[in-house]
């Protein structure tokens, strides 16, 4: 999860792509110019463990946009695909 919010904030698309899943992969990753993430707040896991196939990771993560600040709370899936954990699907939150 670090990692994928890691890559939002440097808009590292190709990363972003590598780690989704296959079956909700979208075909590209747009960013908003006016968007700037500034911190990320993991609040639950769930699983997810070197012994689990499946995770869930619970976040707000903070940004502005042109200026203005807001947060983005989610509840993201990540599974095992591959040997590699991706990013699944999420819920959002609030």
């Amino acid at each position: 999860m670090r990692s994928r919010y890691s890559a939002f904030v440097v808009r590292d698309a190709a990363y972003l792509l590598r780690t989704w899943h296959p079956e909700t992969r979208p075909p590209s990753v747009d960013f908003d110019p006016a968007m700037r993430w500034e911190r990320l707040e993991i609040l639950e896991t769930t699983e997810g463990s070197a012994f689990h196939t499946a995770g869930t990771v619970t976040f707000r993560a903070h940004y502005t946009d042109d200026g203005r600040p807001d947060s983005l709370h989610e509840k993201s899936r990540f599974v095992r695909h591959e040997g590699a954990w991706v990013y699944a699907a999420a819920v959002f939150v609030d």
